[in-house]
This record gives C-alpha cells, sequence and structure tokens, in this order.
C-alpha cells in the first residue's frame, strides 16, 4: 500500500452534542471527545503524517467528521455533496484548505448526494455504497472521476442491512487482499476473490478500522477485532473513541488521508 504523508482534521466544536446520530447511547462529553481527538491526531502524526488543521465551527456539529465532506487520491481532491442537509455547509471550510494543496478538484453535483463515509479504498479498488446519504447519481458520478484515476469502482447497495449508516460502518481494508467485514456483508457478492476478515458479533462499531501506514487504527474495547488483525498479519493501534461513538462516527470519519 502507498504510504499516507498528510492528513485533514478539525476538533469537534462546542456544538458537537447537537449532531445527528442514532446511536442512542447518551451525551458526548465534550472535553472527552477533544482529548480523543488529540490522541488521535497524535497517533497520525507518529505515523509519519502532516496534519492540516482546520477551525471547529459550531455552525456545523457533524464538522469534524471530515471525511464525509471529501474524497482525495494522491492528484485529486472531490468535494462531495453530504446527505444530509444540515451537513451541506461543511465542504466549504474543507473546499478551501484543500485548494491550497491539490491542483486539481472536481465536484458532485446535484441531484447526486454523496458522503466520504460511503468510500472504501483498497489499493486501486474503490467500494462505494449507496445508503441513506449517498444516492445512486452521487456514487456513478464519484465512480467516474475514479475510474478516470485508473480505479476500479464497484457501487455496493447497502439501504437493507441493518444497523450501519455508511458503508465504513460495516468495511475496512486493512492491507494486502483482507477486507475487515460485518457478518450482514460479508457474503455480499462485491467482496468475493478477497479474504474476509469476520468481526465478531457485539463488536460491529470496531469495523470501521483504518490503515495508516505500519499500523490499522482500532477502536478501544473490541479486543476480538484487534485479535483478529493481529492474527491476520496486521499491526493494530488502539485508540479510545467512545465519545464519537455516541455520535454515529468512527475513526476514519475524522481524517481525510493522503
Amino acid at each position: 500500500m502507498s504510504r499516507f504523508t498528510r492528513a485533514l482534521v478539525c476538533p469537534p466544536a462546542a456544538s458537537f452534542d447537537a449532531g445527528l446520530t442514532t446511536a442512542a447511547l447518551g451525551a458526548p462529553d465534550l472535553a472527552r471527545a477533544r482529548e480523543q481527538h488529540e490522541r488521535y491526531c497524535a497517533a497520525l502524526a507518529e505515523l509519519g503524517l502532516a496534519l492540516v488543521h482546520l477551525a471547529p465551527d459550531e455552525r456545523f456539529p457533524d464538522s469534524t467528521f471530515v471525511e464525509d465532506a471529501a474524497v482525495v487520491t494522491s492528484e485529486l481532491a472531490v468535494i462531495t455533496r453530504p446527505g444530509a442537509p444540515s451537513r451541506l455547509g461543511e465542504t466549504e471550510a474543507v473546499e478551501a484548505a484543500l485548494r491550497e494543496l491539490f491542483e486539481r478538484i472536481e465536484r458532485i453535483e446535484p441531484p447526486g448526494t454523496l458522503d466520504g463515509g460511503d468510500v472504501c479504498e483498497a489499493g486501486e479498488h474503490v467500494f462505494i455504497g449507496v445508503s441513506q446519504r449517498t444516492n445512486e447519481h452521487g456514487a456513478r458520478q464519484l465512480a467516474a472521476l475514479l475510474e478516470r484515476e485508473g480505479f476500479a469502482a464497484t457501487l455496493v447497495d447497502i439501504r437493507a442491512v441493518p444497523g450501519i449508516l455508511h458503508l465504513k460502518s460495516g468495511l475496512a481494508h486493512p492491507g494486502e487482499r483482507d477486507l475487515v467485514l460485518i457478518d450482514a456483508l460479508a457474503e455480499h457478492p462485491a467482496f468475493r476473490g478477497w479474504r474476509a476478515l469476520r468481526v465478531p458479533r457485539g463488536e460491529e462499531y470496531a469495523a470501521n478500522c483504518v490503515r495508516v501506514n505500519e499500523r490499522v487504527l482500532v477502536p478501544a474495547g473490541f479486543p476480538r477485532v484487534a485479535e483478529t488483525l493481529e492474527r491476520a498479519g496486521h499491526a493494530p493501534l488502539t485508540l479510545d473513541m467512545s465519545e464519537f461513538e455516541k455520535q454515529d462516527g468512527g475513526l476514519s470519519c475524522l481524517s481525510l488521508r493522503w
């Protein structure tokens, strides 16, 4: 896998607890969320990434989940069109930052909607979820843009899959030909030919892990997922994500990496 050298991040805003969520795990603790975010950023820096920091914006409680606002490759940034109307304004600050770093910027256009959490890059292959937030118009627009960059793209309809908001709520690529998959996705024909690392029941939240150079970041508190990754030859690094779990967010959501 190619190495990441940069990441864009944004700490939780004071309005973080007003964000969209279906988790029913209680209100997040803002101070603790900010501490967890700082540790996350420190882990990225320790793994060799230079960080670009956005300022928190109280107008957008979900704006710490920057991954949903853009999809980036080494040479191209695609500004998304989030599926939740309350999140549409989040792309403005992300786009302004990425214009300083990328020569080529594209956009998802209406009637397409797309959240970056529905996009899982697996080497030269990209899986794009069609979900409650990403419609088929948006998914096909992104697929066409990525195919011009040399990626193969597969659309995966998850609208009938219970319990996941985005495709990467149930899927991750930790490296090689491995995919971390929840049971509801493990037999999906889109993933034939890949080695499925099944997520044990009760640890589905940890399916949203993320490979960053030599390590795979995994939320703390899900030891069987970490053990599964280690047995498969990957090197897990656990990070506390409790406050972001309360807001339907995961490890991949908190950064754009390239």
